[in-house]
């Protein structure tokens, strides 16, 4: 725990709003606002210091993840709609990513876009029933410019959170199920070597690996059983910072990108690091 003092602020995580029904997909926004998702809800909120929580989008299809992309556009992936969509600057919601070899994708869960532009996200099928299944595997993709989709990866139980490291020369993504991340080299062309498992996550507790965000010095915060576990960039484990609902995402947030906000289950929470959440690679 000590090590974990060096990277949080001292206090228990600060309850901002609460009632939901599981939340999701923390994205901090440039006008100081917080989107992240209600997933069963089919809603996506908008949390100020101000004005609290309110509906910014309904229906959404069932959004999970949240990202913004280079222009600062909403990318989000839809369970129910099975696609990752971009919400345009005149407000219009497309798909960007839907099909796959010439069949709808599983049930997008998160997502991460490059500093080149390209979008990565992951497909586990948690938001579909086994029968309305049409890929054979659960997936790690990325978007090219041109809507193009590549397969990356395909040995994944539940490939789930995932984040690049600062300098974008390493992707780290969680199989849930395995409760374990996993860290791939990301080659000059964008695609994946080198796979090894860097963090063992296994718990008496419920919850697996989930969502994920890193901060500028590469340690990784990941949500798990009993709260958020931090990571140093190699795997060694500082310590979790306990939360009172089991969390399934967090993001970065304020000017200072030293909030980090965390979705769990029916509430908003943030808590203050010492260390700033890593900006896009420019």
């Amino acid at each position: 725990l000590m090590k974990l003092n060096n990277l949080i602020e001292q206090g228990n995580p600060e309850k901002l709003a609460g009632d939901f029904q599981f939340t999701e997909g923390p994205i901090w926004q440039a006008d100081g606002s917080l989107l992240f998702s209600d997933i069963p809800a089919n809603r996506i909120y908008r949390w100020t210091p101000d004005g609290g929580a309110q509906v910014w989008r309904e229906p959404t299809g069932n959004s999970n993840g949240l990202t913004l992309d280079r222009e600062g556009r909403l990318i989000a992936c839809e369970h129910s709609g099975r696609r990752v969509s971009r919400t345009e600057e005149d407000g219009s919601v497309a798909a960007i990513a839907s099909r796959f070899n010439g069949g709808k994708l599983n049930s997008p869960n998160d997502v991460v876009v490059k500093s080149d532009g390209i979008v990565y996200f992951t497909d586990p099928p948690y938001g579909i029933k086994p029968e309305e299944r049409e890929q054979p595997v659960n997936g790690v993709y990325r978007i090219f410019k041109d809507g193009t989709l590549d397969l990356l990866v395909e040995d994944f139980d539940r490939p789930n959170g995932l984040a690049f490291s600062p300098d974008e020369s390493i992707l780290y993504i969680d199989d849930s199920p395995r409760r374990h991340v996993r860290a791939f080299n990301v080659r000059p062309d964008g695609t994946l070597t080198n796979s090894r498992i860097i963090a063992d996550m296994d718990h008496p507790q419920p919850g697996s690996p989930d969502g994920m965000k890193i901060d500028e010095e590469g340690h990784l915060y990941v949500t798990g059983a009993t709260g958020v576990w931090v990571f140093e960039p190699d795997g060694e484990l500082l310590g979790v910072v306990v939360t009172p609902e089991r969390p399934a995402n967090c993001a970065w947030g304020d000017d200072d990108r030293k909030s980090l906000y965390i979705t769990a289950q029916t509430s908003l929470y943030r808590v203050r690091t010492k260390v700033a959440g890593a900006k896009r690679k420019a």
